[in-house]
């Protein structure tokens, strides 16, 4: 890692003109109704040092349905509550299968590969609604809390449309709930999860949310200790194997950062002991991770010398 902090501005405008001819790039997440209506030629990137420097490029301050990004902040919650017990419940291994898939939740007897799958993450959203009465609510307050911002809420249009086509999370939380690893009512987990998944943020505010991740577990501005260090480093470290659907392996070669990927087409990345990158541009590549930030993040890499390899 590089011994002086890069010029994080000039290195932004840097991608900026390099996206910008590239605007338009694969294809929104048209499975989902609302996300479906997203003007596709869009880009953001953000990035929030642990010394409260905040620097950003293009669409940084628009919302965006954070989607699957969400399961990060989920599990950083659980983990908060549970400790490491929450690998009593599902794994922490690479699926190398589709994201929703459930050949493979049958072959593992309704044993999740890991919580950043859809079957991964409907077990920790059962784990949150044992510990919250709302546990969605739980979530967009600690979003609120990571974010230092208010602004930060659901999206009722995209958890209403989640709701009505949902017929694959509903049977793999039926399958799981047969197998006897979800003890609250399907329907109740399944419509959290939906909303949790609604969740809006800016990249500036998700920058600043993934920051308490590059800091050992603390949130950089306000010095409290949400996880221990070591809790940190496992959430990173099944942020790099799994965090990227089934393109984790071809992320870590390209970017080399733990991240979390969402089909709204933001991405959250971790320097650690140095800051958190957020990206946006809602057109997907065929592995469903937003193809201009997958590309601006290996050039961020590439450009800062700032890779974990």
């Amino acid at each position: 890692m590089a011994s002086q902090r890069p010029d994080y501005h000039s290195i932004l405008q840097t991608i900026y003109a390099e996206v910008l001819p590239r605007l338009g790039e694969g294809q929104v997440a048209s499975y989902i109704p609302e996300l479906a209506k997203v003007p596709i030629e869009q880009f953001g990137m953000a990035i929030y040092t642990l010394d409260g420097q905040l620097f950003s490029i293009g669409d940084a301050t628009t919302r965006f349905s954070a989607q699957s990004v969400t399961k990060l902040f989920a599990l950083a919650l659980a983990y908060t509550r549970e400790g490491h017990a929450v690998w009593q419940r599902l794994g922490k291994e690479p699926s190398g299968s589709a994201f929703n898939s459930l050949v493979q939740l049958e072959y593992e007897r309704g044993v999740p590969r890991n919580p950043f799958i859809n079957a991964g993450a409907l077990v920790i959203t059962d784990i949150l609604a044992s510990r919250f009465v709302d546990s969605e609510i739980a979530l967009v307050q600690f979003m609120r809390q990571l974010t230092d911002a208010k602004t930060v809420d659901f999206d009722f249009k995209v958890a209403d449309s989640e709701l009505s086509t949902a017929h694959r999370n509903f049977a793999i939380a039926h399958l799981i709930k047969d197998f006897g690893n979800m003890h609250n009512p399907v329907s109740r987990v399944v419509r959290s999860y939906c909303r949790q998944c609604s969740i809006t943020v800016t990249c500036e505010e998700l920058a600043r949310a993934g920051s308490f991740l590059a800091n050992h577990g603390v949130i950089p501005w306000s010095g409290e200790q949400l996880l221990d260090a070591s809790s940190a480093k496992r959430i990173n470290a099944v942020m790099l194997t799994c965090g990227t659907y089934d393109a984790a392996g071809e992320f870590a070669y390209r970017v080399g950062l733990p991240a979390k990927s969402g089909v709204g087409g933001g991405i959250i990345a971790i320097i650690p002991g140095e800051a958190a990158v957020a990206v946006w541009s809602p057109g997907l590549d065929a592995s469903h991770n937003s193809a201009l930030g997958t590309y601006a993040l290996a050039r961020l890499t590439d450009l800062t010398e700032q890779s974990i390899f």
